[in-house]
Formats: structure tokens, sequence, C-alpha cells
């Protein structure tokens, strides 16, 4: 099953690549619609409309997907990004954003189910679940990249009003993918019959589900305050051009990107849980060396630009290494439910986290930054400890 799933590796990759590029150019959209004077308190409930059709439903989405297959869910969820991308350069009227964002998210939902579903279809053990997780996921850091610092060299051209028509190139990588999509086979479990979808929720009503789901939405809590607000911040607080501040965050995804290929790679020597701490406990390291800099050195050292992307190194490994630990005991007639939920925690600690976010910047306390994400990164660690002292239970 090892060798089928490096044959259909490629498809899954730009799977993630597409969405890691529609979902995290919110960046770039904060950046450019504030300029339009929308306030950041609107801006921060944009990210809503993305993450909470996430939410909302993926539950619904598992039904669809029992019936449709995977692989004809996830190749209709692509055709309607792409269609969507298609359109995005015609409006540009700020309810547009809204619906837009809700129909991509919408898409994730089901995408990410489909593809964590493939995976855990066609691969077995736990530690090659957290190697194959890691190289895909990779490939969402690589979006991330390629986003900021495509559109950042476009909104700093002379063609900097067209910055829209980037997202043309989504529709064209979304067809390709599609082609790629419809030429493999792959592994589909049969989900159980005759049982509703809240009947089957409840066998994950236990201690270590909970408890890591709780970790999940830290995790993206802490991630989105990154990945969406870093800019903004190098922006507003540092000083630094709306170019530069897309770079931070472009070399916060090639730092990510570097730890999810290295723990890719080497995962297999290590014991995940002492991995994952190994690593919350240099990005809380990191972070306090930040705290240092600012507030006995100078609040705007342009040391801090450099500092910030390499907590990536050490955020990125986070995700993927709790999710194949969890989702390696689940029955695979109950992956897809259970990647529903998965999905659900995730895009409420996003929604969470970016509110929270724009009440921090819309109150011009960016010189907190630093350390809301330190204290959000030590209650993680906390709740991630409490995890892995239950974790050995089965669901």
């Amino acid at each position: 099953m090892t060798t089928k799933l490096s044959n259909i590796s490629l498809p899954l990759k730009l799977t993630f690549l597409i969405f890691s590029m529609v979902l995290n150019c919110m960046g770039l959209i904060i950046l450019q619609l504030a300029d339009a004077n929308i306030t950041y308190g609107e801006l921060g409930f944009l990210e809503s409309f993305k993450d909470l059709p996430i939410a909302f439903i993926s539950l619904f989405a598992v039904s669809f997907i029992n019936k449709t297959g995977t692989k004809k869910a996830l190749i209709a969820a692509l055709a309607i990004v792409g269609f969507c991308s298609c359109l995005l350069p015609f409006i540009e009227e700020f309810w547009f954003y809204k619906v837009w964002f809700a129909i991509i998210g919408a898409c994730f939902a089901i995408g990410k189910i489909c593809v964590f579903g493939i995976i855990r279809n066609n691969i077995g053990d736990e530690k090659s679940l957290a190697k194959t997780m890691n190289s895909v996921e990779a490939s969402f850091m690589i979006g991330i990249f390629v986003v900021n610092t495509g559109f950042g060299w476009l909104i700093s051209s002379s063609y900097s009003e067209f910055w829209r028509f980037g997202f043309l190139l989504i529709a064209v990588l979304s067809a390709i993918t599609i082609f790629l999509l419809s030429k493999i086979e792959i592994t589909e479990s049969k989900p159980s019959e005759n049982k509703s979808i809240f009947t089957e929720l409840s066998g994950f009503t236990t201690p270590v589900v909970g408890l890591f789901l709780a970790v999940i939405f830290f995790i993206v809590f802490v991630e989105q305050g990154f990945n969406s607000w870093l800019p903004s911040f190098y922006k507003n607080h540092l000083k630094v051009n709306s170019f530069f501040a897309l770079q931070a965050t472009s070399f916060l995804a090639l730092f990510s990107y570097a730890g999810r290929t290295v723990t890719a790679n080497i995962i297999r020597r290590y014991s995940l849980s002492k991995y994952y701490i190994t690593c919350i406990s240099l990005i809380i390291a990191l972070l306090l060396t930040i705290l240092g800099i600012q507030y006995f050195d100078s609040e705007d050292s342009r040391l801090i630009l450099f500092l910030f992307p390499v907590i990536g190194l050490f955020l990125s490994p986070l995700y993927p290494v709790v999710n194949s630990k969890m989702i390696a005991v689940v029955d695979k007639e109950k992956i897809n439910l259970f990647t529903s939920l998965i999905v659900i925690f995730s895009s409420l600690g996003s929604s969470v986290s970016s509110i929270i976010m724009a009440i921090l910047f819309g109150k011009q306390l960016l010189n907190f930054y630093p350390l809301y994400i330190l204290c959000s990164v030590i209650l993680l660690f906390v709740i991630s400890l409490m995890y892995f002292n239950v974790s050995k239970k089965k669901i």
C-alpha cells in the first residue's frame, strides 16, 4: 500500500498546494483591502466567512463523500475552486470576498476530508502515517510561499492594480490536478450503513479525543496568528513596506516547509510525542528571545524580522505529527467522520484567533503581539502534555 500511495502523492500534494494558496491569500487581501479603507474589524470577520463554513459543512460533507467516493468528491471541490478563482478578478465588491471565502472554505472541508481519508485508507502504521502526512502537508507551506512571493512581486510592480488576475493561475493548477486525479486508482473504505452521523459521533466522546481536538484547536489558533497577521505586524509595527511584509510570511512558509520535510524524513527514528514536545519547547525559547529583544533592546528591532520566520521550522511539524498519531488508531470506516471533527476544530481555532488578532490590531496593541503568541503556545504546551499522557487509550 505504501508503494501505491507514492503513485498518488503528486495530486494529493497539488491539492494541498491549491487550497493553501486560496486559504492563505488572507494576508495579502488584508494588506490590499486595508489600504482601501476597510477596517481591521471587518477584515477580521472576513476570516470567519472562510472558517465557519468549513466548520458547519464538515459533518454534512461526510455523507456527500461517502455517497460519491473520495475521488469524485475531491474532483468536484477542486472544480468549484477553479471556477471561483476565475471569477475573482472581475468582481471587486467587498461582499464578493465574503461569498468567495465561504465557498472556498466549504470546498476545503470536502478536500481535506478526502485527502486524509485517502492517506488513511492506503497506509497503516503510525510512523508511516506521520511521514506521509508531513510530506503532503509540506506542500501546504509551499502554497503559502508561492502566494505571498508571487503576489508580493505583483503588487510591488507597475501592474499592481491587476493583482487579482493572479488567481487565474490557481484555476489552471486546479484543472491540472483534476486531470491527474482522474487518472489514478485509489482504495476507498466502505462506511458503515444504517447509522446516523450523530450516532457514530458518540463513539468519539472520550477524554483522549476531547484533548486531541483541543490540541488541534490551539495549534491552528497559533498558526493563524502567524500566517494571516504577521505581514500586517511587520508593516504597521516594524515599519516595512507591503512587499517585504509579505515576504516575511513567505520565509515563514519556507522554514515551515523545511520543518515538515525534515520531519517526514527522520520521524521514524523518534517517538512522536517526544519529537512534538521538543519542537514546541524550541518555539517557546524563540518567542522568549524575541520578547527579550523587544523589551530590553528595541521594540522594532530588525532582528525580530528574521527570528519570527524561524519559528515555522518547529511549528509546522506539530499539526501533522499529532494528527497522524491519532488517525492511526481510528477505524478506516470512521476516518471521514473523524477527519470532519479535525476540520471543524481547525476552522474554529483559525476563526477565533483571527477575531482576537483583529481586536489586537484594531486597538493598536501591536507591541503585545509576541507576548500574545507566547501565551497561546504555552497553553498549547500544557494541553499537549495532558493529551500525550492519556493518548495510549484506544478510541
